[in-house]
């Protein structure tokens, strides 16, 4: 009985020494996305955002629909490698296949003009 004990209580010391995951270098995060965006502007300019912020369609804002308000991304369009640093503050797009809504300011500094390829990747999280 004595030796069965000393047993699992090694078998358990031991298993509680392996690393876990979550303290190691790899992440279940992905901090980059590929897919595509397109812009709001007129239609929302001066209203509140999901964030409770006024919507300036000239910033360098996004919305995005699961990011949290705060988090800073580059975004690059594909078709001239143009970049634009972005903050979430707002949620959606809510079209099939479209995964961010840029600011009008932020689309024309990388020259989107509608629904383009776009390389997302986040800088920074709250």
């Amino acid at each position: 009985m004595k030796t069965k004990i000393l047993f699992l209580l090694t078998i358990f010391l031991l298993a509680t020494c392996v690393p876990s995951k979550r303290f190691g270098k790899s992440s279940t995060r992905t901090d980059e996305f590929i897919g595509y965006a397109t812009y709001y502007g007129p239609g929302f300019h001066g209203k509140k955002t999901a964030s409770g912020e006024i919507f300036d369609m000239y910033k360098m804002t996004c919305a995005h629909r699961t990011l949290p308000f705060g988090t800073v991304l580059l975004v690059k369009n594909l078709s001239n490698n143009k970049k634009v640093k972005v903050r979430v503050n707002d949620r959606g797009p809510f079209v099939k296949g479209v995964i961010l809504d840029l600011s009008y300011g932020a689309a024309r500094k990388i020259g989107l003009t509608g629904k383009e390829k776009v390389k997302i990747l986040i800088l920074k999280r709250p």
